[in-house]
């Protein structure tokens, strides 16, 4: 890195969090209001946002924790907007997303349903946080999600794998889940590059028909590495740099899903092509 940039570094740093501070204050106000927050099971997408978005969280996520920033974003623009819980192990609280990805995927196609169903919608888009930017392609690819879904927008997601080392990354921002979590945790086990699990999600092609995808991936990325072992190759797919969207943005794995409003916007172009507007270092005040 050229010195300039590593003193301009924690500038960025306190710029771009302090505008995401302060620019989701309606967001949040709006996911606060009975009637419109998010998992609101009486809401009716709009003509304008036709189709729901289902949150899929990433490992030792939740439903809840995951999506404060991002749920309440789409919501105040619009969108009828669902996240579930998956990959739960007996006697695990809070820390979800360790279990058979595949068995979680079957838990995505319910969750799926479930939202059709409330919203009498025929499709929906997914936008998916590391692991949960990977386990849906199990869903489109084996249990027909491809007929129920239209674009999967994966944030930083480890679509061809990681390392067990990445995953100790993680666990200093999940105060006690080195505690929680034993060595029985097929969900990490199925992450791993090259395990049975990402060679069988992988064969024959990253994609299938008719789902549009796009990949959000951070060259600071220390989970997922490299970076670019995120990027989906075949028809339908667009991947994106944050950095070059931003040369300014400096979040990670777990910053790109949970406080990065440059990623949500690019995000949001991925929801609605047709209206898309350029993704900047502005777009933290969109």
């Amino acid at each position: 890195m050229l010195p300039w940039r590593r003193l301009l570094r924690p500038l960025a740093v306190l710029t771009l969090t302090a505008a995401a501070v302060v620019a989701p204050t309606g967001a949040a106000q709006a996911a606060s209001a009975p009637s419109s927050g998010w998992n609101n099971w009486s809401c009716k997408p709009s003509a304008a946002h036709p189709r729901p978005v289902v949150l899929v969280h990433g490992t030792f996520g939740n439903s809840v924790d995951n999506w404060l920033g991002l749920a309440p974003y789409l919501v105040h623009r619009g969108y009828c907007v669902y996240s579930l819980d998956y990959g739960q192990l007996p006697g695990v609280p809070f820390f979800n997303g360790l279990g058979p990805i595949d068995k979680s995927a079957g838990q995505l196609d319910v969750f799926v349903d479930k939202v059709l169903a409330a919203t009498g919608s025929d499709k929906t888009d997914i936008i998916g946080h590391s692991q949960g930017g990977m386990m849906p392609r199990y869903y489109l690819k084996f249990l027909g999600g491809a007929e129920k879904v239209n674009a999967l927008v994966g944030l930083a997601p480890d679509n061809h794998g990681t390392t067990l080392l990445g995953f100790t990354k993680l666990l200093p921002y999940f105060p006690g889940a080195e505690d929680l979590i034993s060595t029985a945790t097929p969900g990490l086990a199925d992450q791993i590059a090259g395990s049975a699990f990402q060679q069988k999600l992988n064969a024959g092609g990253d994609t299938v028909p008719g789902v549009k995808y796009t990949v959000i991936a951070t060259q600071y990325d220390e989970v997922v590495t490299p970076y670019r072992s995120a990027f989906l190759n075949g028809p339908n797919v667009r991947n994106v740099v944050l950095q070059d969207l931003c040369v300014l943005d400096l979040s990670e794995h777990v910053a790109i899903g949970l406080t990065d409003r440059i990623a949500w916007h690019e995000a949001l172009n991925a929801l609605d092509p047709a209206h898309a507007e350029r993704t900047t270092c502005a777009s933290v005040f969109d």
